[in-house]
């Protein structure tokens, strides 16, 4: 590498290491990395800003603006209430069948739309249930963002980089739905079962509050019943264009800034009061993010992590699946997995080839997304979910800090990652 790309490394790790210890805000860090990285020539405004590999992906940071402002009018009919007190009903008001419940609505919704809209809906309601029942809304909030990247992991749409893998593979909707979703319903399950031992502290029951919030009707919290129609129709077919993404060909940021735009401006609202809700820090964030990651890319950095892993297992079948499995969960953990999705898939591609059919004609892309969507768990800044869970709690006054997520995510990737190592193994390997 370069000199430029090993100073490159060193702004990005001293960047992380700032968001990880919380020296400053993680916003000042991205920010001041991404500035930096600009200075020093490791990328330019080309590649910043216009480069799809090596740059800001708008893909995301539209998308996650347009439902950003879906959230923002929904939420003032009344909905999330709802929907709160229907879940606490349901659990008849016990904290833990209350996560259950959340973990696998995130969980089933992150496979039909994708993790970073999932958590943006799920989010308010969650605010919502721990204030009633008086609990911690940390462990909640840590659940779900992990339930995201889990179910996500699940479908063609449910995360971004298995857009990027289908592409490059040829690979369809139902090849993912065949290949992932059973391994997936599992790792849902054990996921669940560990949630009951990390979060244990938290499922302390309040019985007089319980019966409280028994006694609610949910169609009380409706607030706006003409806006709350108005909001589900424009919801309704923005999640039916994520679904259908590959008969209509709209991205998923174009359907999402589409239907923002479009919700904002039939509700009759303050628009000024409605853009205000939206987590302008996260985007930020994002920006910054995509810019430091993308000068490791535009430098050659990645890409020679990448080839060195490549090299390593090359000519071995068995060992090519589970180091890609592994190491793309180790580096997913620590830079977004979008750039290093993109900057792996060549690479899976030619190993792919050189290894013919041993072990399925796609065992080797299934490891790079199970290992790039499961490995995001492990740090807050791991997968783009994460990121967003953090910038909603500090601004509903209930901050994750990185490390009390970290501290459950590195626990959570472990597992699902060991057992979908075993189920490669099992499936595509041992009986090659």
């Amino acid at each position: 590498m370069s000199i430029t790309a090993w100073i490159a490394v060193a702004i990005f790790a001293a960047a992380y290491v700032l968001i990880a210890t919380e020296w400053v805000h993680r916003v000042t860090a991205a920010l001041g990395g991404a500035v930096l990285m600009l200075v020093i020539g490791a990328t330019d405004a080309e590649h910043a800003f216009f480069s799809a590999d090596a740059g800001i992906d708008w893909n995301v940071v539209f998308l996650l603006l347009g439902m950003m402002l879906i959230v923002a009018v929904l939420k003032r009919t009344g909905a999330f209430e709802y929907l709160a007190i229907w879940a606490v009903k349901r659990a008849r008001g016990r904290p833990f069948p209350v996560m259950v419940i959340l973990v696998l609505v995130t969980a089933v919704a992150s496979a039909m739309l994708d993790n970073v809209t999932t958590v943006l809906l799920i989010a308010p309601v969650t605010f919502l249930v721990c204030q009633r029942l008086a609990v911690p809304v940390a462990p909640y909030l840590i659940a779900e963002a992990m339930a995201s990247n889990i179910g996500g992991t699940a479908t063609l749409v449910g995360d971004p980089p298995n857009i990027i893998i289908a592409s490059r593979a040829g690979l369809s909707y139902n090849d993912f739905i065949n290949h992932l979703a059973p391994l997936i319903a599992v790792l849902v399950v054990v996921f669940v079962l560990l949630c009951r031992v990390m979060f244990r502290s938290a499922f302390r029951t309040d019985p007089e509050r319980a019966a409280a919030v028994v006694q609610l009707r949910e169609r009380d919290a409706i607030r706006d019943p003409r806006l709350l129609v108005v909001s589900l129709a424009v919801l309704a077919l923005v999640t039916a264009a994520f679904v259908l993404h590959s008969v209509v060909h709209l991205e998923p940021s174009v359907v999402a800034i589409v239907g923002g735009l479009v919700l904002l401006a039939v509700s009759r609202l303050d628009a000024a009061e409605v853009v205000a809700d939206v987590e302008w820090p996260t985007l930020a964030f994002f920006a910054g993010l995509f810019v430091m990651v993308g000068a490791l890319v535009h430098t050659g950095a990645v890409g020679a992590l990448s080839r060195t892993i490549a090299d390593a297992v090359a000519g071995d079948p068995h060992l090519a699946a589970m180091g890609l499995l592994g190491g793309s969960a180790v580096l997913s953990a620590i830079v977004d997995n979008i750039p290093y999705v993109a900057t792996m898939s060549p690479i899976v591609a030619d190993l792919a080839g050189a290894e013919g059919s041993t072990g399925g004609p796609h065992v080797l892309w299934w490891a790079l997304a199970l290992g790039a969507d499961l490995g995001g768990n492990a740090t807050a800044v791991g997968a783009s979910a994460n990121v967003v869970i953090l910038g909603l709690a500090e601004r509903a006054g209930q901050r994750i800090s990185f490390w009390q997520f970290t501290k459950y995510g590195l626990v959570a990737a472990a597992v699902t990652v060991a057992i979908s190592a075993v189920y490669l193994w099992l499936r595509y390997l041992a009986f090659a």
